[in-house]
């Protein structure tokens, strides 16, 4: 029997959630819907109101491209004392939350998101106080059309997020005598491979888990090919092997990844991974079968590797959170917009938040 055969990748029955759905490529007359809640649509908007205040007058940015600026600049604008400056930057959180608000609307008329009662959003924008506001921004637009719908930024660290959720994807029964896990988090513009020390024998084993060493790659400015692309994650996930053994960590062999797309049962990715270096829905291509032939082994015993959708495995990383609702969704606001919508095994716990 292989390791094929032991895994399977993308399943819909994880350990404490059911997956309706995810990676939802919703279209409208201007392509896809997510694409008008992407973290590049917020820097088109913000472009929009300087060119706009620049035919009256001076762009208080100057010449530079607010992608280039980037959000914490734009963040810090907020509070300036160059008040044409603070009000664009209102002004586009005001709009793209407004946008955001009509996305999520759309997903919630799909049969598979319907009666959802909560929306966590993760990815790197809601790290940002303008992200926050947005989602904010968005509540309010939606409860204002009359949905009841409760929008929440996801509490742990956007850096950390994924590698937390990819590591629920493990079932204890997996982990032996071993509490650490490799976790990946792929995205668009940044790999980031995390030890994550699990406590699956705690009464809530996310609250306690944490993450012991973080690698962070920002593939995005370095442009690698698909091939330059598995390499680096190779070589971090090496240095994890070898920092958890520095470290003295129980290391299980084992590999969670949480990747952009559609996931097939064998790991090869359907569609929705057009923000990754070169073609990754190749059918020759296999990230998890490229892992297994690169590390064959993890302390001495052969490597299991599981993956699944990012936005279904940053959302696991709130499941310690979501105990007092039993349909949810997920939304990642990067490159592109991730997006999952999950069902709770157990029956909702109304004090477990409060």
């Amino acid at each position: 029997m292989t390791e094929r055969d032991l895994v399977v990748h993308g399943e819909a029955e994880l350990p404490d959630v059911h997956v309706d759905a995810y990676n939802a490529r919703l279209r409208s007359g201007r392509g896809f819907v997510g694409d008008h809640a992407s973290k590049s649509a917020f820097f088109a908007i913000v472009d929009g109101w300087r060119e706009r205040v620049g035919r009256a007058g001076v762009d208080p940015f100057g010449s530079v491209p607010s992608a280039r600026l980037g959000g914490r600049k734009l963040e810090k604008m907020m509070g300036s004392k160059d008040l044409v400056a603070a009000a664009i930057v209102h002004a586009a959180v005001d709009e793209y939350g407004r946008a955001l608000a009509g996305v999520i609307a759309r997903f919630l008329r799909q049969d598979s998101w319907r009666a959802t009662e909560r929306i966590v959003i993760g990815g790197g924008f809601r790290a940002s106080r303008l992200g926050e506001l947005a989602i904010g921004r968005a509540e309010i637009a939606l409860r204002s059309a009359g949905k009841a719908i409760e929008l929440r930024p996801i509490r742990n660290d956007p850096n950390e997020a994924g590698l937390l959720g990819a590591a629920m994807l493990v079932p204890s029964v997996m982990l032996g005598l071993c509490d650490t896990v490799i976790a990946v988090d792929v995205g668009g513009s940044h790999f980031r491979v995390g030890l994550v020390e699990l406590a699956f024998d705690k009464p809530d084993r996310l609250r306690r888990s944490r993450v012991a060493h973080l690698d962070i790659w920002r593939h995005a400015d370095d442009r690698p090919s698909r091939r330059q692309a598995v390499d680096g994650l190779i070589h971090m996930l090496r240095r994890a092997v070898r920092r958890a053994r520095k470290d003295k960590l129980k290391l299980a062999p084992i590999v969670a990844i949480g990747c952009p797309g559609t996931i097939r049962p064998d790991g090869s990715i359907a569609q929705g991974s057009q923000n990754l270096p070169g073609n990754w829905e190749s059918r020759r291509f296999n990230l998890p079968d490229s892992i297994r032939a690169a590390i064959p082994q993890i302390g001495g015993r052969r490597t299991i590797v599981t993956m699944h959708n990012d936005a279904v495995a940053q959302g696991l990383s709130e499941l310690s959170n979501v105990r007092d609702v039993r349909r949810w969704g997920v939304l990642t606001i990067g490159t592109g917009l991730g997006n999952a919508r999950l069902t709770n095994h157990a029956a909702p716990d109304p004090v477990r938040n409060r």
